[in-house]
């Protein structure tokens, strides 16, 4: 699932991330795109892929694992049996818990992605003289710099993503899915409703948290420079210096990605975990 999402959003991924960061040297995603590909060539959509990779991937395999975890205890809470399904919002509060230890291994590959994607706009602007164009660069410096609590750089700002993003990410999954199975089981939903519903739980997601996301890229990247603020800290800065609007900065590639990668996670996850469970039961 993890790495259906990757392959299927980074170009718009890519995108975002300098938009965020450096909001004045692009005018739209279209701008971002053309300016990309003529500095860096088409390999540039593709920066920071192998972070990437194994951040969506370590994310979501301990996300669907921890979900699992989140509904049991959920079904504890409100004093239901082990079998009995839950709603829609109590699935979303399990996927809510569920981020939190999500988190803990996606934001150290999610800061080495974000400065990859932008290790070409540090340099232009100068706050940097020399940039790594490597994973290992990257985490060389990181080390180097700040040592191994360096990669948890934004994990105030990722945490207050995900535990009220995917809250918004699993409960649009689960109710378009609700939508769709129109009181058959969901087990039952074929791919294009599988897709459209993994699409409107990303949009979900990202309507609901993008300011944070934005604050935490600028935190990740800019951090190669220097020290930087925290989150409060610069979320008041951008408000002050750039506007309210600097915060939706890349939304429109964000709302793409959100749409096409989300929708190829859930259904890679639903195919392959059905496909799991039929070799289980051969055995």
């Amino acid at each position: 699932g993890g790495t259906a999402c990757v392959v299927t959003g980074q170009p718009f991924d890519t995108a975002k991330v300098k938009m965020q960061t450096f909001p004045d040297m692009y005018k739209g995603i279209v701008d971002c795109f053309v300016k990309t590909y003529k500095q860096v060539g088409f390999r540039g959509f593709y920066k920071g892929t192998t972070p990437a990779l194994v951040a969506n991937i370590a994310e979501n395999s301990v996300l669907f694992m921890c979900y699992g975890f989140c509904q049991q205890i959920v079904r504890r809470i409100v004093g239901v049996d082990r079998k009995t399904k839950l709603s829609d919002l109590q699935n979303a509060a399990a996927g809510s818990f569920a981020s939190a230890f999500a988190t803990l291994v996606l934001c150290p590959t999610e800061l080495v992605k974000c400065r990859l994607q932008a290790m070409h706009e540090m340099q232009l602007s100068g706050k940097i003289i020399q940039g790594h164009n490597t994973v290992w660069s990257v985490v060389k410096g990181v080390i180097q710099k700040d040592g191994p609590l360096g990669f948890y750089r934004g994990l105030s700002s990722t945490l207050l993503r995900e535990v009220p993003g995917y809250f918004f990410f699993f409960g649009g999954y689960e109710l378009s899915r609700t939508f769709f199975a129109s009181g058959r089981s969901k087990d039952e939903l074929g791919p294009i409703p599988l897709l459209l519903s993994g699409g409107f739980g990303g949009s979900c997601l990202w309507i609901a948290v993008y300011p944070v996301d934005c604050v935490k890229s600028r935190i990740q990247v800019l951090s190669m420079a220097g020290k930087q603020a925290g989150f409060m800290g610069t979320f008041v800065t951008v408000v002050r210096t750039e506007g309210v609007l600097a915060l939706y900065s890349g939304l429109k590639p964000t709302m793409i990605r959100a749409f096409l990668a989300n929708g190829a996670l859930f259904l890679a996850y639903e195919y392959s975990r059905k496909l799991m469970m039929k070799q289980i039961d051969c055995y």
